[in-house]
């Protein structure tokens, strides 16, 4: 008895295994954009939200360049950048509930697993916490479960000060990355703005993106 024959996956360096990888890198894009999406769809819910933007890579337009991993950097192949986190800026008027800013998060994408099929980790959903009318970074929105949590993090000077609002060693913030070029306004609640990451364009993609 003969099974079906299953077709050998293209050769990396070839055009097809090219194809295929950069089909992956943009698929991982759509699939961070819509996570994105999730987040801020439950965040804009909570009374202390005022505003969420999407910031980082994911927000600007996907380029080309020479990878990380093997064996297209030794080959010097450019492929589409690799989007490895998803970067959140919040708007709160109050800091205080920042476990359930965690709770909720954690939420929105254990419901995406179970409606989309699309896992993503809380680790790699970053909320950077600002206070609005200045844009002062105050911090980022810690991922444990405790605070403090007992690990080499938590004994950053200022980590915890407030609740479950973390500071890491050395990080500089850029206020350069809240440009409007290198950020998209997911959410205001003063202007009523409520805006699609999925909708965002990608290479060679003409389909609309999913609602949040």
């Amino acid at each position: 008895m003969t099974g079906d024959r299953v077709a050998p996956a293209p050769r990396p360096l070839s055009k097809a295994g090219i194809d295929a990888q950069n089909a992956f890198l943009l698929r991982r894009y759509r699939e961070f954009r819509l996570a994105a999406d999730r987040v801020t769809a439950a965040w804009r819910r909570h009374p202390h939200v005022v505003a969420v933007s999407l910031i980082g890579s994911l927000a600007r337009e996907p380029w080309k360049e020479v990878p990380r991993f093997q064996p297209w950097r030794r080959a010097g192949i450019e492929l589409w950048h690799e989007c490895k986190d998803i970067d959140l800026a919040l708007w709160l008027d109050d800091p205080g509930d920042l476990n359930g800013l965690r709770r909720i998060r954690a939420k929105a994408l254990q419901d995406m697993l179970k409606r989309d099929g699309l896992g993503v980790a809380s680790h790699q959903v970053d909320g950077f916490v600002f206070e609005p009318g200045t844009d002062r970074y105050l911090g980022r929105l810690c991922d444990f479960n405790a605070c403090p949590k007992g690990k080499r993090e938590c004994r950053v000077p200022g980590c915890g000060e407030v609740a479950f609002l973390r500071q890491h060693e050395d990080f500089e913030w850029w206020p350069e990355a809240l440009a409007d070029d290198r950020s998209v306004r997911l959410f205001d609640r003063v202007s009523g703005t409520v805006r699609r990451a999925a909708n965002l364009p990608l290479p060679g993609d003409d389909m609309p993106g999913v609602p949040p």
